[in-house]
């Protein structure tokens, strides 16, 4: 990054190129860590946004369900998106779906016992392999990077 900040400098000194230097880590640190949380998700069989759907379902508790417009919501992404992973998802047997009993025209997601079994391991594993990247930092930068990383995300989003 610093020798492309160098050559952009001779090329265009009329350009502030500093953010590149922050920028440009930020983005190959994302593709970086993106790579290194597949791996995991790959052991599993998993795309990230499957792994993203089981999460969100094992997290909403007894008994692990939820409606697809909640998924969406939070997993970030449109309905569209969704009904695709949850096809895929049900075609492995890792979740089910049935009509709502409020709303016969609504539809309920719910974990398979399989896929609880398999979330629940594959979390595990998600949870050591973050471990281990976070553990190529202090503590004490670990905390100071949340830190700056949710204000500027919290700026940036108002």
């Amino acid at each position: 990054m610093a020798r492309i900040q160098a050559d952009w400098r001779r090329e265009r000194p009329d350009l502030d190129v500093g953010p590149q230097g922050v920028i440009g880590r930020l983005h190959r640190l994302a593709d970086r860590l993106g790579a290194e949380l597949r791996l995991v998700y790959d052991r599993y069989g998993l795309g990230e946004g499957e792994f993203d759907v089981l999460c969100a379902l094992r997290r909403a508790g007894e008994p692990f369900e939820r409606a697809p417009g909640e998924l969406a919501a939070h997993t970030m992404v449109t309905t569209g998106a969704m009904t695709k992973r949850i096809d895929r998802l049900e075609r492995s047997g890792l979740v089910t779906r049935r009509r709502s009993g409020d709303d016969q025209r609504g539809r309920i997601v719910a974990l398979t016992p399989a896929g609880r079994d398999l979330v629940d391991r594959a979390f595990t594993d998600h949870m050591r392999n973050e471990r281990r990247l976070l553990d190529l930092v202090t503590p004490e930068e670990a905390a100071a990077l949340e830190t700056l990383l949710a204000t500027w995300l919290h700026r940036l989003e108002d």
